[in-house]
């Protein structure tokens, strides 16, 4: 999560990584905002922001203060 990247992405987002790959997705609509990941990925994606995303969303907020923010487990 790099909150100061608010130019590129002005909405809340988080990166993602896979053997390689990488992709930024926004976290209200875990739509695709920039790159490109194994076709296989995005659904898996958009399941863990799902379930984490109240996580996500505070933890955007706390970084924006400048706070310690909330650890969330990895996608398996």
């Amino acid at each position: 999560m790099y909150f100061f990247d608010n130019v590129r992405h002005k909405v809340p987002h988080i990166y993602t990584k896979y053997q390689g790959a990488a992709a930024v997705f926004s976290m209200s609509d875990v739509s695709l905002l920039s790159g490109d990941l194994p076709v296989s990925r995005p659904p898996l994606i958009q399941t863990w922001t799902e379930v984490y995303r109240d996580t996500l969303l505070a933890d955007w907020a706390l970084a924006v203060k400048g706070e310690t923010l909330f650890q969330i487990d990895p996608l398996g």
